[in-house]
């Protein structure tokens, strides 16, 4: 048992400092949009995402599949988009492991998932009342699975829109070479 402890504990390890690293790469991409302005430019794209999954899953009982087909890849491909640069904006915060961030990095990834949570609940009780709507009209199974995917890909958003929307803008003195005293554009 001590051996298998063991390899655990070292898989641990290596996992741990092969996400340190990948967060130090990308704490220097991007390092001129991490501001508040950007992070909530980038928030509302993910919001007009999440609206047009929804959209789509309004229309999922029609009889013309293309229109559903294209808000639903449309909505996914931007929200896809607009989520991916949100994480890299929002830092490590969003994505490391709690033994990486430091108690003030941690408590806002606790306060955003909190918040997360509770959205989530409450998108649950939204797609329950859409499923009691359509209960008794023509593929009402397709119509609200289609419906609880796209509220689960908004409540999946919420801990990463409230750190967007709350984090403050970057230190520019992070993004200094050390010895040279020039901005870094990596």
């Amino acid at each position: 048992m001590t051996a298998l402890r063991e390899r655990f504990s070292a898989s641990w390890e290596r996992r741990l400092e092969a996400q340190d690293r990948r967060e130090r790469v990308r704490a220097r991409q991007l390092h001129r949009w991490r501001t508040r302005r950007h992070r909530r430019r980038f928030a509302a794209l993910v919001l007009a995402g999440n609206l047009l999954t929804i959209a789509a899953a309004l229309v999922a009982h029609r009889q013309i599949p293309w229109v559903f087909a294209a808000l639903w890849i449309g909505g996914l491909v931007v929200w896809m988009a607009g989520f991916t640069l949100l994480r890299v904006l929002s830092g490590r915060m969003s994505t490391a492991f709690s033994e990486l961030l430091d108690e003030r990095e941690r408590e806002w990834r606790h306060r955003a998932n909190y918040a997360g949570y509770q959205a989530f609940c409450a998108l649950v009780l939204v797609g329950f009342s859409y499923l009691m709507v359509i209960a008794d009209t023509a593929d009402a199974a397709y119509r609200g699975a289609m419906m609880l995917a796209a509220l689960m890909v908004v409540g999946l958003s919420v801990p990463t829109w409230v750190l967007a929307w709350s984090l403050p803008d970057d230190d520019p003195e992070d993004f200094i070479e050390p010895g040279t005293g020039e901005e870094s554009d990596v």
